[in-house]
């Protein structure tokens, strides 16, 4: 089941005896476990028929024999078991699928990782329980989701807003999540878009100086405001390490080489095509005017080569910094 189904489904009271929660992502796991231990059971209930524990503080078999109870003045109990991926062995979880308790919603958060497939008892938990496997989300995938995010709250936010987040947050659902709440405490009574202030000012992005904006310098080859920023990340590297910003030009420049395959080049297919939002389509098209295919072969061998050197190869005392900013001024050159 996806994770959306899982949580309507819960959301309309139904519910199922075993729940198997796994993957590196751990915010999907969080929010299901969270609606579980909250939702399912009255604030009177909770404390005869709720328990929450951590799997390296007790034993797979403590664990069973507390889902085998039966509930106390309540329909159901709730067993939630964090951190699951502690357990050594799931051997003992096999019979208790066999004839798991119907009036038990058992809950295995099993985060960071996912569960070793080939063991024999996968088979078990994919046939018997509500199994999840928590991925993360590509780069291109954190955009939409974040106004699915706040379109849920009645929220909007804005292109170039979303798009700092994406660049500068990267793909951890869990700080992204948090961010955006800290967002909408902030936002003026009365409005209902995320502004690129707003983010720049609560979240500490400067909204001047950051990767967002040394793409953009770089695809509109405006060389001075190139150099302020990069001059910018060079004195702040705690925050703009070089691992990151290369990082980040590769997907830039990697885009405007998709973008000249295109053979319909309008908005709506650019958009797709790139994993942004339609309303970049236009500086896409200006930068990959700035870069013929043939330069943006260069750039991407630039950059390999500032990874090499950024690895201490071919270079005998450039600091990071130095790398960087070498890297740019062939990039425009």
């Amino acid at each position: 089941m996806t994770f959306q189904q899982i949580l309507n489904d819960l959301k309309n009271r139904i519910y199922r005896p075993v729940y198997f929660l796994h993957g590196e992502e751990p915010y999907f796991i969080d929010v299901i476990t969270d609606f579980i231990a909250d939702n399912v059971l009255s604030e009177s209930e909770k404390a005869f028929n709720r328990t929450v524990v951590y799997a390296k503080d007790t034993t797979l078999a403590n664990v069973i024999d507390t889902a085998r109870r039966f509930p106390m003045m309540a329909s159901h109990q709730v067993v939630v078991v964090k951190e699951a991926q502690n357990f050594k062995d799931f051997k003992l979880l096999e019979s208790y699928m066999k004839q798991p308790m119907l009036s038990t919603l058992l809950v295995f958060a099993h985060k960071h990782k996912k569960i070793d497939k080939r063991l024999k008892i996968f088979k078990e938990i994919d046939q018997k329980s509500v199994l999840l496997e928590s991925g993360r989300l590509y780069s291109n995938q954190i955009i939409p989701w974040v106004s699915n995010y706040l379109d849920e709250r009645n929220k909007t936010i804005h292109p170039r807003a979303s798009a700092l987040i994406n660049e500068c947050l990267g793909n951890d659902l869990s700080r992204i999540s948090s961010e955006l709440n800290k967002l909408l405490l902030v936002l003026p009574d009365g409005e209902t878009q995320i502004s690129e202030d707003l983010v720049s000012k609560h979240i500490g992005i400067h909204r001047d100086f950051n990767i967002f904006e040394l793409n953009k310098a770089l695809g509109h080859r405006d060389a001075l405001r190139a150099y302020q920023i990069v001059d910018y990340f060079a004195k702040d590297q705690k925050n703009h390490a070089l691992v990151f910003v290369l990082s980040q030009l590769f997907e830039y420049f990697n885009k405007l080489i998709i973008y000249h395959s295109l053979t319909d080049k309008g908005k709506n297919s650019v958009a797709a095509a790139l994993g942004i939002s339609p309303f970049f389509s236009d500086e896409y098209k200006t930068a990959a005017n700035n870069y013929p295919l043939a330069k943006l072969m260069q750039v991407i061998s630039t950059l390999r080569q500032a990874d090499v050197n950024s690895k201490g190869v071919d270079v005998a005392a450039l600091e990071p910094a130095d790398i960087m900013k070498e890297m740019v001024f062939k990039i425009l050159h």
